[in-house]
């Protein structure tokens, strides 16, 4: 019982109800012009339907009235753009007339009907209702009571749930329009991984120099590396920093360009940061770095800062071979460290995969493992 009761406890239940009875006052207002002709209301909502706007008003009724406080109701507040959304938006308009119709007569007339029943079972004969003027009072009406009020509670909840699903169906988002939100949503969670691995790079080279760094210090008992060690941590710390905040900007300011973020242009910053870090680092060069594309070399600086923060974590102060070309219209990253049996390989984390991400995203192809006695990271980005 207490289930079935449980729809009327809902405030949802009478929101619906009130959102049913708001086309009822126009139709109240002109009932007092000229009652002759009812069906004027229902026949002015077609062009009123083709407006754009009137979408966006429906909609935002729907959302406070309908499914108040659920996240994503499945309603639309944009104005109508397509000729089809508009034909949909004047069918609403007539269904919530005809469900408000419905739902006032019943609401009115359902609870009368059953006190007057309840009347001829006490034995109270109502005159002044013609139909029921000539009906001789019993005890078995009393049976019948309950009836209109069932109704009255079908109508009330059943109703309310129905024009839900039809307004979700009518004044629900396009096909467009979820195909938008749809995009939108996935360049939300590109920015998002995008985002993760920035932090992940950046701050991940850090504290990996960092430890790599006091460890070396603490073994060798000179005060003269320690001083060059503490140099190179803070060094290192004011550049995680900066790359930091580059990172929480795109979170504060979603339209900020990307153009503050580091580059190959500053990849000597990275090599003489793992230099400073124990690890033999050579270098080798070729092509112009300051033509490359912007977004190609962002994510090379990124995929060179991961491959040289593997070495360093995994190998420690071994040689690191670093090869960067551009020619051919083609960027080629090569970075390699030996790989002996006391030097374990990188374990296939979210670094490695955030390689292969960076390198899929610009049209590229990256690879890791081992090769030849060395762990090879090789990554080549089309120009264009």
């Amino acid at each position: 019982m207490g289930r079935f009761l449980r729809p009327l406890l809902r405030g949802t239940t009478y929101t619906r109800l009130v959102h049913l009875w708001v086309p009822m006052l126009v139709v109240s207002v002109w009932l007092f012009i000229d009652m002759s002709k009812p069906w004027v209301p229902a026949l002015a909502l077609i062009p009123l339907g083709l407006i754009p706007a009137v979408r966006t008003g429906e909609g935002v009724q729907a959302q406070w009235l309908l499914s108040p406080g659920v996240r994503d109701p499945g309603f639309s507040v944009a104005p109508a753009t397509a000729w089809r959304d508009r034909l949909r938006t004047v069918l609403w308009l007539e269904a919530r007339m005809a469900f408000g119709v419905v739902t006032s007569i019943a609401c009115v007339w359902l609870p009368i009907l059953a006190y007057l029943l309840a009347g001829l079972a006490c034995g109270r004969v109502p005159h002044d209702v013609p139909v029921l003027a000539d009906v001789t009072p019993h005890w078995w009406y009393a049976l019948l009571v309950p009836l209109p009020l069932l109704a009255w509670y079908a109508i009330v909840v059943g109703l309310g749930a129905a024009v839900t699903a039809l307004a979700r169906r009518l004044i629900g988002p396009s096909a467009g329009e979820r195909l938008a939100a749809l995009e939108e949503r996935t360049e939300q969670l590109l920015e998002r991984n995008r985002i993760a691995h920035e932090l992940h790079d950046s701050i991940g080279h850090a504290l990996t120099v960092a430890v790599v760094q006091a460890g070396a210090a603490r073994a060798a008992g000179d005060p003269a590396f320690t001083d060059r060690a503490l140099a190179a941590i803070e060094e290192t710390g004011r550049t995680a920093l900066e790359d930091l905040e580059r990172v929480l900007g795109v979170l504060r300011e979603a339209e900020r360009p990307v153009s503050g973020r580091p580059t190959l242009a500053e990849a000597d910053r990275l090599l003489e940061s793992a230099r400073a870090s124990g690890a033999k680092v050579d270098a080798e060069l070729a092509g112009a770095l300051e033509s490359v594309p912007g977004p190609v070399s962002r994510e090379g600086y990124r995929i060179l800062q991961e491959a040289l923060t593997n070495a360093l974590r995994h190998a420690g102060s071994v040689p690191v071979l670093v090869r960067i070309e551009v020619a051919a219209g083609v960027l080629s990253l090569e970075v390699r460290n030996p790989l002996t049996a006391h030097i374990s390989a990188p374990v296939r984390g979210s670094g490695l995969r955030g390689i292969h991400e960076r390198a899929a995203l610009l049209g590229g192809r990256a690879s890791t493992g081992p090769d030849q006695g060395d762990w090879q990271v090789r990554a080549e980005l089309p120009l264009r």
